[in-house]
């Protein structure tokens, strides 16, 4: 095995991509009981002091890959409108989840987190990083007057996704072309039909708060 400790510029080993990798490809395929540092620092060719120096456990390892391993990631959409957004964005958790490899590092994190407390709170973490970098497409639909200035994002975002992830990995259906833009159209008639009405909005930052800031 080899082993490089310089830190390269943003934080961790050298080698962080070949890590988290592995890491990302265990958990796929063993789930999260079997996963081991150990395991990882054999797959990714590398001591296993390497990766104990910058992660003391498995979970915080494994946060860091689901963050910022890139795998799970994709573009923000611009389409000009907030129902043309939410489409593009369900259309692209499509194509993520219709990924064998993707998928399985989804249902093994989702497994994980209903039986480890640790696994619970990486999830919840990742969650929010993605409800906060998918945020710019609130602030824009409440500034085309689209949504009030009062209304919590995340429940469109977990409505969306939720219809997507229990269609695909639950009832394993597949997805037509056009389910994205048919959900989207459910909801937004949902959220006319509420006349904007503030739905939680003490539970996250509204988008109000985000345009202040």
């Amino acid at each position: 095995m080899t082993d490089d400790t310089r830190k390269p510029s943003k934080g961790g080993p050298r080698r962080r991509d070949e890590i988290f990798a592995a890491c990302l490809d265990l958990l796929a395929a063993h789930g999260y009981d079997p996963l081991t540092i150990e395991g990882v620092a054999q797959r990714a060719n590398v001591n296993k002091t390497t990766i104990y120096r910058w992660w003391p456990s498995k979970s915080e390892l494994l946060r860091d890959a689901l963050l910022n391993s890139g795998l799970l990631s994709f573009d923000l959409p611009d389409t000009g409108s907030l129902a043309g957004d939410l489409t593009t964005l369900g259309a692209r958790v499509q194509d993520l989840l219709a990924d064998e490899h993707k998928r399985a590092v989804v249902e093994s994190a989702l497994v994980g987190a209903v039986r480890h407390p640790a696994m619970r709170d990486l999830v919840s973490s990742f969650l929010e990083d993605r409800l906060g970098r998918h945020q710019p497409i609130f602030v824009r639909a409440v500034a085309r007057g689209e949504l009030p200035a009062d209304f919590d994002p995340a429940l469109l975002v977990d409505a969306l996704a939720g219809a997507l992830w229990l269609r695909i990995l639950v009832r394993r259906q597949g997805v037509t072309e056009d389910f994205a833009q048919q959900t989207v159209t459910l909801l937004m008639n949902g959220v006319a039909a509420a006349g904007g009405a503030s739905a939680n909005a003490s539970l996250r930052p509204t988008a109000a708060k985000l345009l202040r800031n």
